[in-house]
């Protein structure tokens, strides 16, 4: 018998899933590109904001979002990887054993690199701190690719688009299983902070200017750069 669709993932867990797309790969795409500085420390600062709603969210969430709902077993994880290797993959309604895994990984990932990446914009820890910094950013791209290459082959095994239930919250399940509520203002609060926070309305602490994302977008920031340029100069003859 189908099991019907019923609401796992609430709008708080959708929108930092698709606000986090865009700043991880907003911030990897600008990290090298001259003149776009301050986008680059815009899109990482949100990337860490989400983070640390994430882990907040983790613990006070509905049942699916919440890190007690992960399945973290060795052996339920050893069990699914069997399953999937023989086309007959368990099902599970939240997060499957390795996609628990997945998601901790890159959250622990993102949260490091926008660490050292903070550090770095603020001139603390040198250049081990910077190179650390591309390390783990380069990383957590691995591992985003990975699991973007795993949903969709989970998608087919399964015979339920993934991305879809990311999308619109729906998976199948049992009915008593469904999240409780879709928790409307929690999810317009934290699209309230991100659109204030990109629209320049605020400075997270340690930012020198945030003039937002359009203005960043279209005034390239020659100065910035050419004064990291010194800066990484002065470093070098220090040595």
């Amino acid at each position: 018998m189908r099991i019907p669709p019923i609401l796992v993932w609430d709008l708080p867990t959708r929108a930092f899933h698709w606000l986090l797309v865009l700043s991880f790969f907003g911030a990897y795409l600008t990290g090298d590109e001259r003149g776009y500085r301050t986008l680059h420390v815009l899109f990482g600062y949100t990337a860490a904001g989400l983070v640390a709603f994430r882990l907040v969210w983790g613990i006070f969430g509905t049942r699916w979002a919440r890190f007690s709902g992960f399945v973290f077993s060795p052996r339920a994880a050893l069990a699914y990887g069997r399953s999937l290797l023989a086309a007959a993959p368990q099902h599970f309604t939240g997060h499957n054993p390795l996609g628990s895994w997945a998601v901790v990984g890159l959250l622990a990932l993102i949260a490091l690199a926008c660490a050292t990446g903070i550090a770095t914009y603020l001139r603390i820890g040198g250049d081990a701190f910077e190179e650390l910094h591309e390390v783990l950013s380069n990383a957590a791209l691995a591992l985003v690719l990975l699991h973007i290459a795993a949903a969709i082959a989970s998608s087919f095994l399964h015979r339920e688009n993934l991305v879809r239930a990311m999308l619109t919250g729906y998976k199948r399940g049992e009915l008593g299983e469904a999240a409780a509520g879709p928790r409307l203002l929690v999810a317009l609060a934290l699209l309230g902070a991100v659109a204030a926070f990109w629209g320049g309305a605020f400075r997270a602490p340690g930012m020198r200017e945030n003039p937002g994302l359009i203005a960043a977008l279209t005034r390239p920031d020659a100065r910035e750069d050419e004064d990291d340029r010194d800066e990484r100069r002065r470093r070098r003859g220090r040595r």
